[in-house]
C-alpha cells in the first residue's frame, strides 16, 4: 500500500500545465510554515475546489520530511544556510503535483508504527492517504539529491 513509485510522475504533458509555482525553502524547521503560506497563497489563485486542504497537509508533510530526513546533521536547525529544499506545485486542468526537492538519495520509507499516540512517524501515511497517488524519483545531472511528489484529481471547472 505504501510502497512508494519510484518511476517517477505518471505521464502529463509539460506543454498543459495551465499553472506552475515553486519556491526555495531554508533549512530550517520555520520553512513548513512558510510552505504552507506559499502553497495556501497559490490555491487560492488556481481555485482547486475540495482538495484545498488535502494538498495544504500533503504539502506540509512533504517538506516537514525534507527538512528532517533528506538533510545532514542539525541542517534543520541551521538559520544561515542556502536553500537546499525547493516546492513546486504544477497545476493541469484535472490534476495538481506537488513536488519537494532535497539533497538526500534516500528512499523515502513509511515507518511502522503501532504507537497511535506518536507525535510522529505518520507523515507518508498521510501523504498516501489524502493524495491520489505519490512517489519519488532522484535527480540527475548537475542536480543532486531527489524529488518526492503527490497528485490530485481536480474535479473539472463547471
Amino acid at each position: 500500500m505504501l510502497e512508494p513509485l519510484r518511476q517517477g510522475l505518471p505521464p502529463l504533458d509539460p506543454a498543459a500545465v495551465s499553472s506552475a509555482a515553486s519556491c526555495a525553502l531554508p533549512a530550517r524547521y520555520e520553512a513548513v510554515r512558510e510552505a504552507r503560506v506559499f502553497t495556501r497563497r497559490t490555491l487560492d489563485q488556481w481555485d482547486v475546489g475540495d482538495r484545498f486542504d488535502d494538498i495544504c497537509l500533503v504539502v506540509s508533510e512533504l517538506v516537514t520530511n525534507a527538512l528532517r530526513h533528506a538533510l545532514p546533521g542539525d541542517a534543520g536547525r541551521c538559520q544561515d544556510q542556502t536553500s537546499p529544499v525547493r516546492l513546486h506545485l504544477m497545476r493541469w486542468t484535472e490534476r495538481l503535483v506537488c513536488a519537494v526537492r532535497d539533497p538526500s538519495h534516500d528512499t523515502p520509507v513509511a515507518r511502522d508504527s503501532e504507537d497511535f499516540s506518536a507525535e510522529s512517524g505518520r507523515g507518508l501515511f498521510l501523504v498516501d492517504s489524502f493524495s491520489d497517488s505519490w512517489g519519488w524519483h532522484p535527480l540527475a545531472g548537475t542536480l543532486n539529491g531527489k524529488v518526492v511528489w503527490a497528485l490530485f484529481r481536480l474535479q473539472p471547472a463547471e
